[in-house]
């Protein structure tokens, strides 16, 4: 199939060895910070909107619609993914209204189920030109492959992307969605066996709570496309709450949303330079 945005970004930067910066939007402000970070560092992101964000707004299409015009508008490469889908309806909506690649999550059914589901996940977004990433973790862990002591299986990860057809592959090397401090201790060995087993990009979740030296580990020993969300809101909040203490009289969100967006900003530059590691 032709290449899709995401893959522009992501395929690049895994044969450079290098690191993709996908972070979650939660609201337009979160978009347009991505956007103006991933200017600022001169480098292509990803914009990603999850399953409890589109709940949050009601459904996937007014967050959709205002991501994907923000990413029409930049001046760097930017594409639309859709993460943690575990509705196969809602893979559906982001495909009609335009997003360039999807995060199909079954990875809390049994492996066979997982596999089924995302290999009929992989054949309707190939046809229309969308790129999947899928998600390897433990059978019926609440967490999926983030479960506190999962890890993946090199070999069933090898065999499961055969069989499917995806695009690329989150997988568990220690890391854990929602972390607040950055002290995840990741297995560098695991990913450089998953590197080599596996023969597309994969993907690191919770990257949130991954400290700027150990990301930087990560790619090079083989990760790819790294998701952070959490870090960023933590700047978001921090930089919101600053204002509203030395304002206590604001009303206008903008006087408050506007730091916000500008910290969120500057912690994506910062960590995109991080995961390009200094290459032109």
């Amino acid at each position: 199939m032709p290449l899709s945005p995401t893959d522009e970004i992501v395929g690049p930067a895994a044969r450079a060895g290098a690191g993709a910066g996908a972070f979650n939007v939660v609201q337009l402000e979160h978009a347009e910070a991505i956007v103006a970070g991933a200017e600022a560092a001169g480098r292509p992101v990803i914009l990603q909107i999850s399953e409890n964000t589109a709940r949050y707004h009601g459904g996937l299409e007014p967050i959709g619609l205002a991501a994907l015009a923000v990413a029409r508008a930049a001046l760097v490469p930017v594409a639309v993914h859709l993460d943690h889908a575990e509705s196969v309806d809602l893979v559906h909506e982001a495909a009609r209204l335009g997003f360039s690649s999807v995060m199909f999550d079954a990875s809390t059914l049994p492996y066979k189920e997982n596999l089924r589901e995302t290999r009929e996940i992989a054949a309707y977004c190939h046809a229309r030109d969308v790129w999947v990433e899928a998600e390897l973790g433990e059978v019926g862990g609440k967490d999926g492959a983030h479960a506190p002591g999962v890890r993946t299986d090199p070999a069933e990860a090898r065999d499961f992307v055969a069989a499917t057809g995806v695009d690329a592959l989150a997988v568990a090397v220690g890391s854990s969605h929602a972390m607040t401090t950055r002290d995840a201790v990741l297995d560098f060995a695991l990913i450089s066996a998953l590197r080599d087993a596996v023969g597309v990009p994969l993907v690191l979740h919770g990257s949130s709570g991954v400290a700027d030296a150990e990301l930087a580990r990560a790619v090079a020993a083989g990760m790819t496309k790294v998701n952070v969300s959490t870090y960023l809101n933590k700047q978001f909040t921090r930089a919101a709450r600053t204002y509203l203490e030395a304002h206590p009289s604001a009303v206008d969100p903008r006087t408050y949303l506007g730091p916000a967006r500008d910290a969120v900003a500057d912690a994506v530059a910062h960590l995109l330079g991080v995961l390009h590691g200094g290459r032109g």
